[in-house]
């Protein structure tokens, strides 16, 4: 499939009144294994693809990321969307230089997120909205443009407001979001309360005690995503195996290994 092909695949995904999952592989093996798998779509993970480089979380630079979007978007022919932090910019014409790269890159679709690392504080609104409208305007300029997803971090960082959080969505909306998340909501009546008010498609974090995919589609969710918890999990898995090398000497740990089957699938 071309890149025009994906965009407008992975905007039908997010026009039909249905959920979908969109996990987040780090490296070319889990996007591959999850595409196997049968998911209609993909997504870059900040974190997992930091972890991979042996960093934390937001200490990417652009340039990695865009050759990590690059090389995803080549891996599979599903949609990828980038997780693009606050699009590496602080100035309208910085997003948009980073909008027209991840186009480049083969994204069907991207974030910009509304938290400032700089400033470890989140946007005040306003400036949050013109941020999105200048993604936003960026995004749009192709025949066949990339999904912009506008995140309210709120609950992320210990804000957990709902009106506010509501409030700042609709505003990225009336900016010009395709589609809106705040990371952190869990609670089926707060989730429920937010696709209502905000009248978006809106994608959920899935959560270890959150709602199912079957719960968070029959409150109005179109769109899941897992962040770094499959990365998690999977750097979880190789530490238990490297702790019972070193304490037990045992190897039991690859007993639970990915089949030969599965890798067959993914890799031909």
């Amino acid at each position: 499939m071309t890149a025009k092909d994906r965009r407008a695949h992975f905007r039908d995904l997010h026009a039909r009144d249905q959920v979908f999952v969109m996990p987040n592989p780090w490296d070319v093996g889990s996007a591959k294994l999850l595409a196997s798998c049968g998911f209609e779509a993909l997504a870059t993970t900040s974190a997992g693809f930091a972890w991979s480089l042996g960093k934390h979380d937001q200490h990417v630079s652009r340039d990695e990321l865009i050759a990590h979007v690059k090389t995803l978007s080549a891996a599979t022919d599903l949609p990828l969307n980038a997780d693009s932090e606050r699009c590496y910019a602080e100035d309208t014409a910085g997003i948009a230089e980073t909008v027209g790269l991840l186009n480049e890159a083969g994204a069907a679709g991207f974030s910009i997120e509304d938290y400032n690392p700089a400033t470890k504080s989140v946007d005040d609104v306003s400036v949050a909205a013109e941020r999105v409208a200048a993604a936003v305007e960026a995004a749009h300029r192709e025949r066949e443009p990339m999904v912009l997803t506008a995140r309210a971090e709120n609950y992320l960082y210990g804000v957990t407001d709902l009106d506010d959080t509501i409030a700042r969505l609709i505003a990225y909306g009336e900016a010009g979001a395709d589609a809106v998340y705040a990371p952190g909501l869990a609670d089926p009546t707060e989730i429920a309360t937010l696709v209502k008010m905000v009248g978006l498609p809106v994608n959920v974090l899935a959560l270890p005690k959150g709602p199912s995919v079957a719960e968070l589609g029959a409150l109005g969710v179109r769109r899941i995503s897992t962040g770094g918890a499959l990365a998690r999990a999977s750097y979880g898995a190789l530490m238990v195996g490297a702790r019972e090398l070193l304490g037990n000497g045992t190897s039991t740990y690859a007993a639970s290994g990915v089949g030969r089957r599965d890798l067959t699938a993914a890799f031909g």
